[in-house]
């Protein structure tokens, strides 16, 4: 029970006083293991205006286990899949790199950081790294063509079908129920 006793602690710290731009909801209150957050993309980068979902999975073994974070809104992101399952790369998610004392507060800042400053030199997306690294212009653009066509409104947190949302490495998950777009 000492899972659900960090879990609580941090589900309030993160709802009493969520980091900058974020909310966070519980999408059923008897399970603390699953969680919903809305980001919003900060103003200093091309997902400004944009609105974005992330699945937080907690395993039963949280905090000795890592968190799968993925994101529900498709985004055109070097660090991100551009797919349905949305998984993320992230140092801190990496289970080699993960530490019990990390807080899902700062997971989620992280991504955020992210958001404003890419991180291309380890990319899920080489296509787009190569771009942000070679064709910033461009980069932009298209990041801003995702925002108007999937971060627009509310996010949704759809679930897909197991077999489209896979990952075995830490940072997606099945259980996270991501949407297709």
């Amino acid at each position: 029970m000492a899972s659900q006793k960090r879990i609580s602690k941090e589900l309030a710290d993160c709802t009493e006083n969520p980091p900058q731009g974020m909310r966070i909801s519980l999408p059923n209150d008897s399970d603390l293991h699953k969680w919903h957050v809305t980001l919003e993309g900060p103003s200093q980068s091309a997902y400004s205006g944009g609105t974005f979902g992330l699945f937080v999975t907690l395993p039963p073994d949280y905090p000795f286990k890592t968190p799968q974070i993925t994101f529900s809104t498709r985004i055109y992101h070097p660090n991100v899949t551009n797919d349905a399952t949305g998984s993320i790369c992230l140092g801190l998610l990496k289970p080699e790199q993960w530490k019990p004392a990390t807080r899902i507060r700062s997971v989620l800042e992280a991504i955020r950081s992210l958001l404003v400053e890419p991180n291309p030199d380890d990319p899920l997306e080489a296509r787009i790294a190569d771009e942000y690294k070679n064709d910033r212009k461009e980069f932009e653009k298209n990041a801003k063509t995702y925002v108007t066509r999937y971060a627009k409104g509310t996010p949704k947190f759809e679930a897909v079908p197991a077999a489209a949302a896979g990952g075995s490495d830490g940072v997606g998950d099945s259980s996270t129920g991501r949407r297709a777009n």
